[in-house]
């Protein structure tokens, strides 16, 4: 059983490609959902669906207000972040065994 755990996360549609920037409670499902192209709007449109960077937060309130800060970051700003964790642009969702590889930077572990 995996936990569920606060996160941001970035899709990209490939390599320096469309970006998204979300938030949730359960990665794994809401991959899942994405993949499958169970949400419809933007990522459903653009075919944004591979995950490129995330982070874990102690709190759904930290999450959000993560995200609403990477939101209005420079897309540059966003590309160096996803380069850092993941510099090869690689999917880190693998849609056949539900599995998140790479280690994501988890803001749960530090003190606030």
């Amino acid at each position: 059983m995996r936990s569920k755990s606060p996160c941001v996360y970035i899709l990209a549609s490939g390599q320096n490609g469309t970006l998204y920037i979300g938030v949730t409670s359960d990665l794994h499902a809401r991959m899942a959902q994405h993949t499958q192209k169970l949400i419809p709007g933007f990522t459903e449109r653009y075919d944004v669906s591979h995950l490129v960077y995330f982070e874990f937060h102690p709190t759904l309130e930290q999450a959000i207000g993560r995200e609403k800060q990477l939101k209005e970051w420079r897309r540059q700003w966003k590309l160096r972040l996803i380069e850092q964790m993941n510099p090869q642009w690689l999917n880190l969702f693998d849609p056949q065994t539900g599995e998140i590889s790479a280690g994501p930077f988890d803001r749960s572990e530090q003190s606030t």
